[in-house]
């Protein structure tokens, strides 16, 4: 007889496994354009209306808690993006605004927010 908690185990590598291929194919698949943190910053101010404001919560199409993104790794910001720009990710209001950034500009978001700190003086998120 099988014990449950062996296939509970096996089923979690699994997932985790294909989870890792999953981001690193995608990874693989996103251009690698050099990201600007200086052209950025010029870049963000349509970021800063919700991932600025701490706490802040957005209501459409649901509630939905918008995360902070200053000091964030770069790489997950770009993928994150480029999976929203495909629907990949499903948020409408994420999903407009990435359409309209070229592989540059989220690249240079990507760049701004990663060398962002709580203590940063320029931090938008503060």
């Amino acid at each position: 007889m099988k014990r449950p908690e062996f296939r509970t185990a096996a089923l979690g590598l699994i997932w985790l496994a294909a989870s890792q291929l999953s981001v690193t194919a995608h990874a693989v698949g996103v251009a690698d354009a050099a990201g600007n943190a200086q052209a950025g910053a010029g870049k963000v101010a349509m970021c800063i209306g919700c991932h600025g404001i701490e706490g802040y919560r957005a209501a459409f199409p649901e509630v939905y808690r918008v995360p902070m993104i200053g000091g964030q790794n770069a790489k997950y910001i770009e993928i994150a993006l480029h999976d929203y720009k495909k629907g990949n990710r499903k948020y409408a209001t994420m999903r407009a605004i990435a359409t309209s950034l070229s592989d540059q500009d989220i690249a240079d978001i990507a760049a701004y927010y990663a060398a962002q700190a709580p203590s940063s003086r320029n931090n938008p998120d503060k």
